[in-house]
């Protein structure tokens, strides 16, 4: 089988683009808008459209396999490429890419992934396209082979399917009751994920507003949720808990403390209550937090994000005990291969793994994620796309439920 043409279509991403450089300088929100300039480069807007670049392999026998480029919402941040722009790229796939397709085999998934990766490492191809290519050439492999996405990643890389749906982290807004109460009845198995990025207008001067809004969830969730019903709660604060207490350990501690007697009785994962200007800070600062955690005997999971964006980085923070759990994030690792590595070291290294990705994840990508977390065995995943929870929960679930059945 060959890949007859390649084709490219310009769409629109999940959600969008944010600078968070430049909502953290205080620019005064303007609805979704932010009445300020952008500070990190690539940004026209603090808050702006992110569209994707699809790629279509069509094949001999008449099926077309896809996957979407794209990346993150806060693009640019910690390390991250910046912002991905379509058209400032077609002309390099044109040149560098395109060619390279119409000559492979597309049954070796793994081959052609790895391939790619060692073929693009010393170009200056944007992270947001080594991540579309390489869906595509999971699906296409999977539609020569005939056989589900789950079981090439297995097939190629030696894991073992799993047998269950992986947990779903719900992502919705913060703001909106009625998307939390949907997602309570639909028994989302973490929530809500929420964004907690300003420290003035999130969390409040003193972390009351966070803590406020803990307690609320927790008993929201014992009001109306089924009797059975023990979610996590997730929370992921961008830095803000640091910037509140000058990035002290103890009194980041201590905060943690009470932020889990408030969502008690419910178990509490925070993600990235630091963020720290360079990737070594950060690593120390979250070995010395886990140590501070543990000493106080907290129920909580610690989850870092920002500057862990590649299978370097996790085994960096690995070796240097500063990861209790990690959000694999898939966009920036390029190849969706990387991400399939780092789900395989996590699991044989006792490592905590959330199959992340972004709202900005599109509709193609988002099952595709599914099939690399039964495939790999993730703990959990980021629900995607968009941040409205029901669609996203919607996709991730059935495809996963369609998997398992096929498998």
């Amino acid at each position: 089988m060959k890949i007859r043409s390649v084709h490219t279509a310009v769409g629109l991403s999940g959600f969008a683009h944010k600078d968070l450089a430049g909502i953290k300088t205080g620019a005064p929100g303007n609805g979704f808008f932010y009445d300020g300039r952008p500070v990190t480069p690539g940004f026209s807007e603090i808050s702006q459209e992110s569209r994707v670049l699809s790629v279509m392999l069509r094949l001999e026998d008449g099926n077309i396999a896809h996957g979407d480029c794209l990346d993150v919402i806060f693009a640019g941040a910690a390390g991250r490429d910046r912002p991905f722009a379509p058209e400032e790229h077609l002309e390099t796939f044109d040149a560098l890419v395109r060619p390279w397709l119409e000559k492979i085999d597309p049954a070796a998934f793994r081959a052609n992934a790895e391939a790619f990766e060692a073929r693009v490492e010393t170009s200056s191809l944007h992270m947001a396209l080594r991540y579309g290519v390489s869906q595509a050439l999971l699906h296409a492999a999977s539609l020569v082979r005939g056989v589900t996405m789950a079981e090439v990643v297995a097939a190629d890389y030696g894991t073992t399917p799993g047998t269950a749906l992986v947990p779903i982290l719900v992502s919705i807004p913060k703001t909106d009751p009625l998307v939390l109460d949907r997602m309570i009845m639909k028994r989302a198995d973490l929530l809500p994920h929420a964004s907690f990025t300003v420290v003035e207008t999130d969390l409040g001067p003193d972390g009351h507003l966070i803590l406020d809004y803990a307690r609320g969830l927790s008993d929201r969730i014992a009001a109306v949720g089924a009797k059975d019903y023990q979610p996590t709660i997730h929370l992921d604060t961008y830095g803000t808990i640091g910037e509140m207490t000058g990035n002290n350990i103890e009194k980041i501690t201590a905060f943690l403390g009470r932020l889990s007697q408030a969502a008690s009785p419910y178990r509490l994962y925070i993600e990235s209550p630091i963020i720290a200007p360079t990737q070594d800070e950060q690593i120390r600062l979250y070995a010395e937090l886990r140590r501070s955690i543990a000493a106080a005997g907290l129920p909580i999971r610690l989850i870092v994000d920002e500057w862990c964006n590649t299978l370097e980085d996790i085994r960096r923070f690995h070796a240097e005990k500063a990861a209790d759990m990690v959000q694999i994030k898939a966009p920036d690792l390029g190849g969706i291969g990387n991400t399939i590595e780092a789900l395989i070291y996590c699991r044989e290294n006792g490592i905590g793994c959330c199959l992340g990705g972004t709202a900005n994840d599109t509709d193609q990508s988002s099952r595709i994620a599914t099939h690399l977390a039964l495939a790999c065995g993730a703990d959990f995943l980021l629900g995607r796309p968009g941040l409205g929870g029901d669609a996203a929960l919607m996709i991730m679930r059935n495809e996963m439920a369609r998997t398992l059945a096929l498998l």
